[in-house]
């Protein structure tokens, strides 16, 4: 009788157990780490990239040293300014990376403004790859983001429903996560000039 009720009390543990979300939780919180893994990758990408398309441009447009300088030092300060894991519950240090990021992005919008100037630059198939490859790359930092922020939203809900909740705060102590936001010019459309 005894052994009978040690064996039920086993199976009830078990089933409040299972219902309690520890695991989960943290395999959603690996989710999220993840899907930054991925932005980072993408934004690597990028940086990879740059020291290729502003050689090409330098060799048309060899006035254009301050275009390029500044693209190269925002390389550079994307470069130095890294995000772990454990910042991605930090606001400011999200905020540092996305304003670096933030700043190569106008770097290469001016970079382009420069090669308008240069039509044989823009046949060049060399420099036409290049673009493509760019391209490419920014779309897939934007899927990137996207991913990370699902990820981060099942993870902060994951978090602060019942009864994941009450596990979180007695036993994990896991916090929110945060994401990826517009940098504070996005919200007013470009305005395209001809």
């Amino acid at each position: 009788m005894r052994q009978c009720s040690s064996v039920l009390v086993l199976i009830m543990l078990f089933t409040l157990l299972s219902g309690c979300g520890y695991n989960s939780m943290q395999a959603n919180e690996e989710a999220v780490i993840a899907a930054w893994g991925n932005v980072e990758s993408a934004c690597q990408r990028r940086a990879d990239l740059i020291p290729n398309l502003v050689e090409v441009v330098k060799g048309y447009a060899k006035h254009e040293a301050d275009t390029l300088t500044a693209v190269t030092e925002a390389r550079a300060k994307v470069g130095s300014t890294q995000v772990t894991k454990d910042a991605l519950a930090n606001p400011a240090a999200l905020k540092k990376f996305q304003q670096a990021q933030g700043e190569l992005s106008g770097a290469l919008s001016r970079l382009m403004v420069v090669v308008e100037k240069y039509p044989e630059l823009k046949a060049n198939q060399n420099f036409m790859d290049l673009q493509k490859q760019l391209e490419g790359t920014e779309n897939r930092i934007n899927v990137a983001r996207e991913r990370y922020n699902d990820s981060v939203q099942f993870f902060n809900t994951s978090i602060r429903t019942f009864p994941n909740s009450m596990t979180n705060s007695l036993m994990l102590h896991l916090q929110r996560k945060e994401p990826f936001k517009a940098d504070e010019g996005a919200k007013t459309a470009p305005k395209v000039k001809f």
